[in-house]
């Protein structure tokens, strides 16, 4: 949101509410599904969801962001019980942790690869935590010709 703020981009996608004091926006329909990337052989990828007890004891990776909203809105107080070995601003990087055996990875659905021919499966967590999308761009924002043509395909397919 700095460089949106500073005139360096045209707009950002964020995954928490934007400031409608500040910025347009459109929601992007859906949500993503929270939940903890780990290796297949750990004990963990025998259960069908993860619960808040699961995680205690184990290193987690996260994203700053994630961690300090998300993931804090999921557990509230008992954040501070969980093992937060490492942060990450690209989940494929992540997820080579997590191969290598560093831990688990709390993260969205669909963020690392978790096909058959990969060792890493995803739980979701319980309850469930979701978390919406959304294109935002400076309110007045003059927009060059193409950034104008995007913003007008974003809302055809959006609204």
């Amino acid at each position: 949101m700095e460089r949106l703020d500073r005139g360096l981009i045209d707009f950002a996608f964020i995954v928490e509410p934007p400031n409608l004091e500040r910025y347009n926006h459109i929601e992007i329909p859906g949500t993503d599904i929270w939940g903890l990337a780990i290796r297949k052989d750990h004990p963990l990828a025998e259960k069908e969801e993860i619960v808040f007890a699961d995680l205690i004891g184990i290193d987690l990776i996260c994203s700053e962001q994630g961690m300090k909203f998300d993931i804090a809105r999921w557990c509230g107080e008992n954040a501070d019980q969980l093992n937060l070995s490492g942060t990450i601003n690209l989940c494929y990087n992540g997820g080579i942790f997590v191969e290598e055996g560093l831990g688990g990875m709390l993260t969205f659905d669909r963020l690392v690869n978790t096909d058959n021919d990969s060792n890493l499966c995803f739980r979701p967590l319980s309850p469930r935590l979701e978390t919406k999308m959304y294109i935002i761009w400076k309110k007045y924002q003059v927009f060059t010709p193409i950034a104008e043509l995007l913003l007008e395909e974003l809302k055809k397919r959006y609204h």
